[in-house]
């Protein structure tokens, strides 16, 4: 994405007003219209098919921002998949997050099969540009095999452990799902994990 800020020019709102609705809808589990209420409730009048347009325009570049600030990448990852319902239909949400909790990739896939863990270690190793001293991850059989493909060539170990940090970071999403009863498309899904 672009490594400048947000354009604001052709917007009626002042750029705090955008910012902190995009915030509020990314930062909390509420929907369009309780942003609006809360705005209303603020004196600003802003209809919620607005909020969607700023979350979908804005959003990704406050997103990127953010990111850019984060600290380096922890060396221990923790890696799990849960399934999640996008228009009725049945995908995987994977999730890779390091021994501090924060999180480093998802990828939304319909499959949960060996290459589909490949295709998820490989954007990872990309994207962070880092190699982990351990992996951890449940004792799905796809990950010790795609592990010995992608990973272990960096020589990095893998652990089983029946519970670990990205269990924990799916509720954020389980709770937008919940609020927004059920994802209507991989968008809002993907939207909703950061």
């Amino acid at each position: 994405m672009e490594s400048t800020s947000p354009s604001y020019r052709g917007h009626r709102y002042p750029a705090e007003v955008i910012s902190h609705c995009v915030w509020l809808y990314h930062r909390f589990p509420l929907s369009f219209r309780e942003v609006e209420e809360l705005m209303l409730q603020r004196g600003v009048v802003v209809s919620y098919e607005t909020i969607r347009r700023w979350c979908a325009t804005f959003g990704q570049a406050y997103a990127n921002g953010l990111r850019r600030r984060r600290p380096r990448t922890g060396d221990t990852w923790h890696l799990d998949e849960v399934f999640i319902k996008i228009n009725g239909g049945l995908k995987y949400l994977w999730r890779a997050v390091d021994q501090d909790g924060t999180v480093l990739d998802i990828l939304v896939q319909s499959r949960r099969d060996q290459a589909a863990v490949r295709r998820f270690f490989r954007r990872l190793l990309k994207k962070t540009r880092a190699v982990p001293r351990v992996v951890v991850t449940d004792k799905l059989r796809s990950y010790g095999a795609a592990h010995r493909e992608v990973i272990a060539l960096r020589r990095a170990p893998s652990v089983e452990v029946p519970h670990n940090r990205a269990e924990n970071s799916h509720q954020p999403t389980r709770q937008r799902e919940r609020a927004m009863k059920g994802f209507r498309s991989v968008g809002t899904c993907k939207e909703s994990t950061w």
